[in-house]
């Protein structure tokens, strides 16, 4: 079976032309599933980048942690079951709670084959300045930032102004900074929902298989690993390209196989 990942844009278009700053932007969704812990004080909005979210952030993190002083409220709005009211008690402590990179902090099935904690010195500076991980509580967020374990998601109910109303425009905002970036989206959809590339801006990311008869679908836990697979294979290479030919030449040049098709699609085999 061969798995297809899928570098779309709506129009068909080539990646834009290179800009003043970093050449590729990677964005990642976040996981569930957080390590514990961390050697980093407590959560410095002023060590988070994107500093033009810093009020929304202070806000979210008030509204969360007076939340979860009410716990049978919190997991009921979260849908956590008493093996995660654990969950609960980290909400609550999330300004003095120990922080570490969210590189490290995510786990799950994407972060597990993005192995972040074993990327060597200059792959994990290459991670710190291209990729961003739009977290629900925090937004985007650089690889490298300091945050503590939290638990939101996309879809969480709290009281009040939703988070896609309370996101979607402000990290709208911040990702019309980097237009002329090459842009990479590998967020799912929900969280792609709470902040929006512009139009024309980037490339959307969707994991497929062609089975033997030539039929395609998409995929679920091969979607999340191969994406992370992905991300780490560029972090370790630690090249900007600056059009989709030079990507082209590397994945060939690399056993990760590039082919630009018709549609404005790029397919990498595997």
């Amino acid at each position: 079976m061969r798995r297809l990942f899928v570098f779309t844009t709506a129009v068909g278009r080539r990646w834009p032309e290179r800009g003043d700053g970093d050449t590729v932007l990677i964005l990642l969704p976040p996981s569930e599933t957080k390590r514990d812990g961390g050697a980093g004080g407590p959560l410095d909005y002023a060590a988070l980048s994107h500093p033009a979210l810093t009020k929304h952030r202070r806000a979210l993190v008030r509204r969360v942690s007076q939340l979860a002083r009410r716990p049978e409220e919190m997991m009921t709005r979260l849908k956590l079951g008493q093996k995660l009211a654990f969950e609960v008690e980290r909400n609550r402590m999330l300004a003095k709670a120990p922080t570490m990179p969210a590189m490290d902090r995510y786990t799950g099935v994407l972060y597990e084959a993005l192995d972040a904690p074993s990327l060597p010195p200059e792959a994990r500076a290459f991670a710190a300045q291209h990729v961003r991980i739009h977290s629900a509580l925090l937004g985007l967020l650089g690889a490298d930032d300091p945050i503590p374990a939290y638990r939101l998601s996309h879809d969480s109910r709290l009281e009040g102004e939703t988070l896609k109303a309370g996101w979607s425009r402000a990290v709208a905002k911040e990702l019309e900074t980097h237009r002329h970036e090459l842009v990479l989206d590998l967020r799912s959809e929900g969280y792609a929902a709470l902040g929006p590339l512009p139009a024309d801006h980037g490339y959307f990311v969707r994991v497929v298989t062609t089975g033997p008869d030539g039929s395609v679908r998409a995929l679920n836990h091969f979607n999340k690993k191969g994406k992370g697979e992905f991300v780490r294979a560029l972090a370790l290479h630690g090249e900007d390209f600056a059009d989709v030919d030079a990507l082209v030449a590397w994945g060939s040049a690399s056993g990760h196989p590039l082919s630009l098709d018709p549609s404005g699609e790029l397919l990498l085999e595997v």
